[in-house]
């Protein structure tokens, strides 16, 4: 397990080397079923680390927020470009599609980076311009690294991966976007992957089979008559009560989380995430009060829309209004994702990975929408420095500052993975 409380002389080794003390991200890997193996991809990964980590810093200091991602996709595609993938820009918005074919006949599969910092509004901390507080900076430089690496190896690689390169997921529009505007037939892909930062020891890798990250459900409550406001006030109170997690406050509520999603039917394994927010009277005196809720499993939106019915039901003139369906929880199969754990577990070693059985309760992602379409995998690449506390690794908190040696870690990794599912035989 990934626990958080061991000193740093007990962190993860992968193979024979502790992460806390490596000089180098590359880990001694065991040999790839396939023709390519792990420590093919760790010599030629070893010639990118130090142009990831400068793309990485440029792409920190040059923030796009969600859908204004130009400069981001700018920057991706020349790179791409010059690795010698097939680049197609301008997909959903500023989306970036990349191919690159394998000179053996295989499979085709999709990685998915998200490009856009994360706006002011949704900052926990932070500052007053978007920011890459969630660590899509990192999930870039991943992005484009993997492809660098596969690009030079496409002599030996079997079958193609694609690589979408997304914008705007912090406003939960992006995947959309890039689907209807056709980016999933582009070499019709049979499963897509993906990773997320997560505040977890840097190099290790967090698995989440049959659960995710929850979706989320947007209404409205509004309230007319006499007394509006005093009404929409304790009204709003009453449906936040509903919430079975509070909003973490501190270090140790961040640390709590993290222990619980790896409890078996722990704390997380079900919850309801809800907030209400009563806005100021309109010019007749109406109230809105704005519902959202993240729930898990998602079954329990029926339930929460049905209690919030039930409560505005007892103050008066208080019209409720939900949308036809909630944004999708992002739910990971159960059966990639345990292909994966094997996977790392058996090239990094078998603390590499641990697997995640609860959902963290505050954040969503749109990879979802991915998901609906191909089966796939969403893994949590950890990034904590030895020594430092939650909130360096933990996504949103202005406080957020990554071990960049993790990108070298996600780059082998991703690889790796992609040239195993990419196999005919994989």
């Amino acid at each position: 397990m990934l626990r958080r409380t061991a000193p740093v002389t007990r962190r993860v080794v992968l193979g024979a080397v502790a992460v806390a003390a490596a000089g180098s991200t590359a880990p001694a890997y065991a040999n790839s079923p396939n023709g390519l193996s792990a420590r093919d991809i760790d010599d030629v990964a070893d010639e990118f680390d130090a142009d990831l980590i400068a793309l990485r810093r440029d792409l920190h200091a040059n923030p796009d927020g969600p859908g204004d991602e130009a400069r981001t996709a700018g920057v991706v595609a020349g790179l791409l470009t010059a690795a010698g993938l097939e680049v197609t820009t301008g997909v959903g918005g500023h989306g970036v599609v990349a191919v690159l074919k394998g000179r053996k006949r295989g499979r085709t599969v999709a990685y998915r980076a998200d490009m856009d910092a994360v706006p002011v509004q949704d900052q926990i901390g932070g500052g007053t311009a978007p920011a890459h507080l969630c660590g899509h900076d990192l999930h870039t430089a991943i992005g484009v690294g993997v492809a660098q690496v596969l690009a030079r190896l496409r002599h030996r690689l079997r079958g193609t991966v694609v690589f979408f390169f997304q914008p705007a997921e912090e406003t939960l529009t992006g995947a959309q976007a890039m689907i209807d505007d056709g980016a999933l037939a582009v070499d019709r892909p049979e499963e897509i992957h993906a990773l997320h930062c997560g505040p977890f020891p840097v190099g290790t890798f967090g698995v989440n089979p049959g659960v995710g990250l929850p979706g989320q459900d947007r209404g409205s409550v509004t309230v007319s008559g006499a007394g509006a406001a005093e009404r929409a006030a304790l009204l709003a109170a009453e449906i936040g009560a509903l919430a079975t997690v509070s909003l973490p406050e501190g270090p140790a509520d961040l640390e709590r989380i993290v222990a619980d999603i790896q409890i078996p039917d722990g704390p997380l394994a079900e919850f309801v995430n809800i907030r209400a927010r009563a806005a100021e009277p309109d010019a007749d005196g109406r109230v809105e009060v704005e519902v959202v809720s993240r729930c898990w499993p998602e079954e329990r939106y029926t339930d929460v829309r049905a209690d919030v019915d039930r409560i505005a039901g007892a103050y008066g003139d208080a019209a409720v209004s939900f949308p036809d369906d909630p944004f999708p929880a992002m739910v990971v199969p159960e059966w990639e994702a345990n292909a994966l754990k094997r996977y790392l577990r058996r090239s990094l070693g078998r603390g590499a990975a641990t697997v995640l059985h609860g959902s963290i309760p505050f954040s969503g992602e749109d990879f979802a929408l991915f998901l609906d379409h191909l089966p796939g995998t969403f893994t949590y690449l950890g990034v904590e420095a030895p020594g430092a506390g939650i909130s360096t690794s933990y996504p949103h908190f202005g406080t957020f500052s990554p071990d960049e040696r993790a990108i070298g870690h996600g780059v082998r990794a991703m690889a790796g993975w992609l040239v195993e599912r990419a196999d005919r035989e994989g």
